[in-house]
């Protein structure tokens, strides 16, 4: 197995960032569709769509050909949301490295490099809401290079770099359909704090929960 490299970022990795960003969000939007499914109100919605339909048309077919096309429809809209999303964060942060990370007090940008070819990615910078703490942000690594390790060194690399600038912890926020992330940060020693609805209406109806870890860096240094 090939091995990798974690090194800083550099302006020639920008393309390479954009493009792993936007392929990692995007890997969830058919777990986003089915967490949908699951809730109450989507089940509810269907049933009735189909029953009423049922007994109107006194056939089966309308009914199916109803439901799969709002079924349809509400993938497609899953989709657009997390296009939105993507759109939204590349403007912000992702298409300006440099300066939203790297030229700002107490932040930082890696990636992780198999090859020559950028594998992984991880950022972070001062917490808003807690000042004593580094957010870990943008964390993604290409699905051909997982099970390497790669993910946990880049925690390790803002853990120790958190720890270098005299920070206390590190937090991170993640969302209820990325599983396997929470498995990840849970095993590096993280804590789910706080658990919440972000306020727009989409995320309320749809229970789109976010989680809030954090990694104690003054309580050892074995889980990092």
């Amino acid at each position: 197995m090939a091995s990798f490299q974690i090194r800083k970022y550099r302006d020639d990795d920008a393309e390479a960032v954009k493009e792993l960003f936007s392929l990692g969000m995007s890997e969830h939007v058919p777990s986003a569709f089915m967490h949908l499914l699951k809730q109450p109100l989507t089940q509810m919605v269907l049933v009735c769509l189909f029953c009423a339909l049922m007994t109107s048309s006194k056939s089966f077919l309308l009914p199916i050909l109803a439901v799969t096309l709002l079924l349809a429809g509400a993938r497609q809209f899953v989709v657009y949301m997390f296009n939105s999303y993507i759109d939204t964060s590349l403007r912000k942060d992702v298409s300006k490295i440099g300066e939203a990370y790297l030229m700002q007090k107490d932040s930082g940008f890696w990636v992780a490099e198999v090859d020559g070819r950028l594998v992984g990615m991880v950022g972070c910078l001062p917490n808003q809401d807690a000042p004593a703490c580094l957010e870990l942000k943008r964390m993604s690594v290409r699905r051909s290079h997982r099970g390497m390790g790669i993910a946990k060194a880049l925690c390790r690399t803002v853990a120790d770099f958190t720890r270098d600038r005299g920070y206390a912890a590190v937090v991170l926020y993640t969302s209820v359909v990325q599983t396997d992330a929470q498995k990840l940060y849970e095993h590096m020693g993280y804590e789910k704090i706080r658990e919440f609805v972000i306020p727009e209406l989409v995320a309320k109806i749809t229970n789109f929960t976010l989680f809030e870890y954090r990694l104690d860096l003054q309580r050892d240094g074995k889980n990092d």
